[in-house]
């Protein structure tokens, strides 16, 4: 092409352009364009977008948008630098007691209760190991499943089961077993994996040594009640804990228990114990309780038990004169405290308590009786006390079996009567004559009056729960508000014998005695070692009056006597007085008692007994041997002599042993008060635990 097409191309060219710039101006002008025309470089040409726009990936776009991004991760990072100083710094204690509160689990360290020992430093009750299963916090099904998987491990019943959720806490560990089996544990040590949130604590058990003997002296321990959770006594004491029942374990309570410790366990997520021995770290240790020292006899105790007939109910009280302290407090038929260690088994509670024996009543303290002929002693002394009768004075009716009265013939004990008597012979003797004519000078409200001044219708003020008081009138109300009558004068003639309404616990009855054995004031009778003896009980008798009460119980004893063959022992002189009280449930079958006191012979007495036979029938023939033989037992120990199981003159006599001690023997065939429940001869076993 020449010159001519050249200059042609050119110019189509140039009006192509100026079309195409026409028309985008055209375009900007009627506003299609915004902000002017957009260039764009492209292999370092400007270039414009064929619709006005710059591309995304144009340098100033992308400027734009990685500053915004920047700003935007500036600000999310100090958010978080915020919130990151907030939780390590400024709330870091809070949030690390939370952490520590997810995997640890705070469990009950128990506290081992304190030793008891007796006078002599034998152990009555002390501790051994035994372990303890519980059930970590968690939702109710967890524990619910974990329980049943126990079951057959524990020997769980559907009942206990459904027991132990009752008792379910949020925050609390669960106790399921308070004395596991060694081999349950050594099962589910070995196991644990399969048991998530079980853990098995090492606690002291309690122990009673020579616990028959000592059941009701002692008592026994119970989990804590939520009635008692709930009340202040027991403010402090957490579910599942341990609390003294009856006995000494009750009474002092506070000073025995001591006070529980905390451990920390370590759990995972599934609540397992992290600690492959089960053990953890204490964050609070437990603090034993006090030790507590008695002033019981341990061997006495045990040797009572030892004498006392086996299917007979009663009782055997002993107590020092010197200072009131319980040597012995015996009540049958008895139990076994070391049944309760862990939980007693509903078969056996059913048993105890639905025995018509009633081997859970205390009746050294709970048991009220008739005191009959041992409380004419008391009679005697009121009368001494008002001077109504003199020691060397016979009645103006002498004894031939009875005497009339308003009427009415009150019988004597012995057909044949006694004939006149002084007021030794008339105790001697028991004569009811002579008593009933005693009854008669004193009156109703006089004896009524002092009866209530010297206490028998209050307690002795022991140091232990759930005493009883004494059954007296405190005056003609008394008739009135129980059975709906006033009381005739005559009234006087049943209690001046220890009959009508007149009932006395054996302790009430051992305190009088030591009044006797003493200048005529009683302390309180005492377990505790040490203690305040508290208020003295006082006869208000002249040391001359006393002197003929003690004339009189010696007369019982001395040949002759009810109770001489009963009672005679080598070394020791024992006097008192035997009863036979009336038996509401069987009038036919007497309760039997005898009340005295011994020591060596010429000597003031060191020892006060008093036995109580239900049904015993003969004071002479089943309480006097036991009396005779516990003040055999202590005074022989106590003196440094060998213990012998023959003992009265009647036992000597049985067995075929000469007594050249004796003063009296009789001929054969002619023994009298030798009836009655042979004596074992079997050894003393030694008793308790040294210190």
């Amino acid at each position: 092409m020449g010159a001519a097409g050249a200059a042609l191309d050119g110019g189509r060219r140039r009006r192509a352009r100026s079309v195409r710039a026409d028309g985008v101006a055209g375009r900007s002008a009627r506003g299609g364009v915004r902000g002017g025309r957009r260039r764009r470089r492209a292999l370092g040409v400007r270039v414009v977008v064929g619709d006005g726009r710059v591309k995304a990936t144009h340098p100033h776009r992308r400027r734009d948008r990685a500053r915004g991004a920047l700003v935007g991760l500036a600000v999310v990072l100090g958010l978080l630098l915020v919130q990151f100083f907030r939780v390590q710094v400024v709330r870091s204690s809070e949030y690390m007691l939370r952490s520590e509160e997810n995997r640890l689990r705070q469990v009950p360290l128990p506290a081992p209760r304190g030793t008891i020992f007796d006078r002599n430093g034998h152990i009555i009750a002390d501790n051994v190991p035994g372990y303890a299963v519980y059930v970590l916090p968690a939702p109710l099904d967890s524990i619910r499943h974990t329980l049943e998987r126990l079951q057959p491990t524990l020997s769980l019943s559907d009942a206990r089961v459904a027991f132990l959720m009752s008792r379910v806490q949020r925050h609390r560990p669960l106790l399921v077993d308070l004395d596991a089996p060694i081999e349950a544990v050594a099962f589910l040590q070995e196991h644990r994996g399969d048991f998530p949130g079980v853990y098995i604590e090492m606690q002291p058990k309690r122990r009673y040594h020579e616990g028959r003997a000592v059941s009701h002296v002692v008592g026994y321990l119970s989990e804590i009640t939520a009635e008692e959770l709930e009340s202040e006594r027991f403010q402090g004491y957490e579910p599942g804990q341990l609390v003294g029942r009856t006995g000494i374990e009750r009474q002092y309570e506070e000073l025995l228990q001591g006070r529980q410790g905390v451990r920390n366990l370590e759990v995972d997520a599934s609540g397992r114990v992290v600690d492959q021995d089960f053990q953890g770290r204490v964050t609070n240790p437990a603090v034993p309780g006090e030790d507590l020292r008695l002033n019981l006899d341990l061997e006495l105790q045990a040797w009572i038990d030892h004498i006392f007939p086996d299917s007979a109910r009663g009782a055997v009280v002993a107590l020092d004169p010197s200072d009131g302290g319980i040597l012995a407090l015996y009540s049958a038929p008895t139990y076994d405290p070391n049944d309760f260690v862990g939980g007693i088994d509903a078969d056996t509670w059913a048993a105890l308590n639905g025995d018509p024996r009633k081997p859970l009543l205390n009746r050294t303290v709970m048991g009220r009786y008739a005191p009959a002929s041992t409380w004419k002693v008391a009679t005697a002394g009121i009368a001494l006390d008002l001077g109504v009768v003199t020691p060397e004075e016979h009645m103006p009716i002498p004894c031939t079996g009875g005497m009339w009265h308003n009427g009415l013939y009150r019988r004597c004990w012995k057909p044949e009567g006694h004939g006149s008597l002084d007021l030794a012979g008339a105790i001697a003797h028991s004569c009811n004559v002579y008593f009933y004519q005693l009854g008669l000078r004193i009156g109703l409200d006089n004896m009524l009056r002092r009866a209530t001044d010297l206490g028998f219708n209050r307690e002795c003020g022991v140091d232990l729960p759930q005493e009883l008081p004494g059954r007296f009138p405190a005056d003609r109300q008394f008739w009135v508000d129980v059975f709906g009558y006033e009381p005739l004068e005559g009234e006087v003639l049943s209690l001046a014998l220890g009959q009508g309404p007149n009932d006395q616990t054996p302790l009430k009855m051992a305190q009088f005695y030591v009044a006797l054995a003493r200048d005529g004031s009683a302390p309180a009778p005492r377990l505790r070692a040490g203690g305040d003896p508290g208020h003295a009980w006082r006869l208000d008798l002249s040391r001359g009056a006393i002197e003929a009460l003690r004339e009189g119980l010696r007369q019982v004893t001395a040949p002759g006597g009810t109770a001489y063959y009963s009672t005679a022992l080598e070394y020791w002189e024992v006097i008192g007085k035997t009863g036979t009280g009336q038996n509401p449930q069987d009038p036919d079958r007497p309760h039997a008692w005898f009340a005295g006191m011994a020591g060596p012979r010429g000597g003031e007495p060191e020892i006060v007994v008093v036995a109580l036979v239900e049904f015993g029938e003969s004071g002479s023939a089943a309480a006097a041997p036991l009396v005779a033989k516990a003040a055999d037992f202590y005074l022989r120990r106590k003196h440094g002599i060998p213990v012998d199981t023959i003992q009265t003159l009647a036992e000597h006599i049985r067995a075929g042993r000469p007594a050249p001690w004796a003063r009296e023997r009789p001929t054969p065939g002619e023994e009298p008060g030798l009836r009655g429940r042979p004596t074992e001869t079997r050894p003393a076993r030694p008793v308790g635990g040294g210190r």
